[in-house]
Formats: structure tokens, C-alpha cells, sequence
């Protein structure tokens, strides 16, 4: 159950998508009400009694061990003869039951989780702290999301309005070209990767270089405006010449990131002179150095 109700009760949406798959209704029993579902319950008590019980003293080394001994105790159980009716568990399923069975899907069910989520004014959506694209007009909208190993949809008032191949890499975004307004919301106010690189170049040629990498790290430009704006706003708090060295040092560490950036200039090591590359200072004739000659 999802939601508890009395009359018209919600059943979980990932439940309920198994019985439509396999064509089983399912009835919910009333909540706090365990005779509404008498008949479950008992099978739980037999198997405890009939089954489990039988086998609490031996020991089992393999799975399969264990399951060809529940099956002969289950099948002992299943032909039991009734005390109070006539036949068997066994009789009554090849009597009713049976007949009544339905071939399985050609497919098997692939299990799937939803979840409720808000598009963000980006016309994006969160998952597992990736970020997928729907079409703009869906911005601030609430969706549901489901969600297999592979593949990622999302409804919006029981229509799918977006696809996406499952993606397992964190703080990144997957944007299809189509789910993009016209002009973009930065390109509106006035921001383009152009108008960027110029102010970068007009600090220095390493925040040019860092801000070149920003942008082409993602597949669509704008995704990466803010962090471009963040590294570049900061030449305001701490100078352009200091934003021109941390830019440097990042470079040299091979790590052009807003973080790493922003924490060499809070910490100052911008300001820390660079060590010089350490020199081997050995003699030309030592006793672990062989010489050309033995190479010959």
C-alpha cells in the first residue's frame, strides 16, 4: 500500500505496474484488519509447521540442497488429504487453478522504481544527483520519474514527456537538443561563451585557459555559465593578479576547477612562492651508476 484508504485505497505504483504486467488483480486488506486476509496468513502457518519446522535440525552446504527438500516436504503438504472437505491442496489447484492459468509475458517483468520529483527553472530534473532534461515548457512543473537499471522516464500527469538512458555520473547533466527553449535562458541576459573567454583573456592567458576548459566540459555550453562566472566574480575579491596565479597553479596540478581555485585563494597558497624542481646532485662516478659502456 501506498497510501491507506477505506474505500478507494492507493496501491503502490511499482506493485501495481508487477500485477498489470503478470494480469493480477491485487485487493488490498484494510489496514490493521489481518482477517481481511485470512487465507495468506494460514499458508504462512503451514509451511512454518509443515515445512520449516521438519527441517530445523538438519544442516544444509548448498541452495540447492536446501530447496530439493523444501520440494519434497511442499509436495508431502500439497496432497495432505483436507480433514473436513474432500481431496487435497494438490486436487483443488488441478481443479480450479490449473484451467485457469494464463501463459507468462513473452518479456519478464523489469523491475522499476517512481518517484516524485519538481522540474527546476532550468527544465531539468534530479536523480540520483544527476540532472535529465524535458522540454522547457515543463519548468517548475511537478513529474513522476521511473526508473529501471538502464533507463530513466518521466510523466507529467500520465503522459511520458521525456526519455533517458540511465546515467551513474553524479552532479552532471543529460540534455537532449529538443527540450531547449529557442534562446536559452543565460543567452537572453545577455551571456555567451564569447563574452566570457574575453574577460577571461583580459585577466590573463591561464584564466583563458581555465575558462576554455569550463566550457567544453559539457555538451551544452550554458551548463557550465555559472561555474564560469564564479571562478571569474572572484577576481573581484581577491584581484586579477591572484586569480591569474590560482588559475596558474590549477593548471600546473592539472586541475582547472572552480573548487580547487576558490580554495587556493582562501588559503593564499596563490601567494606561496614556487618550488623549484629538485635537482639530483650525484657525482658522475658512483658506485650505482654502471655508465654507457655497460650498456655496449
Amino acid at each position: 500500500m501506498h497510501k491507506p484508504g477505506f474505500y478507494d485505497p492507493d496501491i503502490n505504483p511499482t506493485y501495481q505496474e508487477m500485477a498489470s504486467h503478470y494480469s493480477v488483480a491485487v485487493i488490498p486488506a484494510r489496514s490493521k484488519k489481518p482477517r481481511d486476509k485470512p487465507k495468506a496468513e494460514l499458508s504462512v502457518l503451514l509451511v512454518q509447521r509443515w515445512v520449516l519446522a521438519r527441517l530445523r535440525n538438519q544442516r544444509f552446504f548448498n541452495l540447492d540442497e536446501a530447496n530439493r527438500a523444501i520440494a519434497a516436504l511442499l509436495t508431502d503438504l500439497n496432497n495432505r488429504p483436507f480433514k473436513k472437505l474432500p481431496g487435497c491442496r494438490r486436487s483443488v489447484f488441478d481443479e480450479i487453478d490449473r484451467p485457469a492459468l494464463r501463459p507468462l509475458p513473452e518479456r519478464p517483468y523489469q523491475y522499476a522504481e517512481w518517484k516524485v520529483a519538481r522540474v527546476g527553472p532550468d527544465y531539468h530534473v534530479e536523480l540520483d544527483q544527476h540532472y535529465y532534461s524535458v522540454p522547457y515548457r515543463y519548468a517548475r512543473e511537478q513529474v513522476d520519474m521511473r526508473h529501471t537499471a538502464n533507463t530513466v522516464e518521466i510523466f507529467h500527469r500520465g503522459q511520458r514527456i521525456a526519455a533517458h538512458g540511465k546515467s551513474a555520473r553524479r552532479r552532471y547533466h543529460t540534455t537532449i537538443d529538443a527540450h531547449m527553449p529557442p534562446e536559452h535562458l543565460a543567452v537572453a541576459k545577455g551571456w555567451d561563451p564569447q563574452r566570457l573567454r574575453d574577460w577571461a583573456a583580459d585577466i590573463g592567458p591561464h584564466t583563458a585557459a581555465v575558462i576554455q576548459h569550463l566550457l567544453g566540459a559539457r555538451k551544452h555550453p550554458q551548463q557550465s555559465y555559472r561555474t564560469c562566472l564564479g571562478v571569474l566574480r572572484m577576481g573581484k575579491d581577491y584581484g586579477r593578479d591572484r586569480l591569474e596565479a590560482a588559475c596558474r597553479r590549477a593548471i600546473d596540478l592539472k586541475a582547472p576547477n572552480y573548487k580547487f581555485i576558490a580554495s587556493t585563494l582562501k588559503n593564499g597558497l596563490d601567494q606561496e612562492p614556487e618550488a623549484a624542481p629538485a635537482q639530483a646532485d650525484l657525482p658522475l662516478m658512483h658506485a650505482n651508476v654502471r655508465g654507457p659502456s655497460y650498456y655496449h
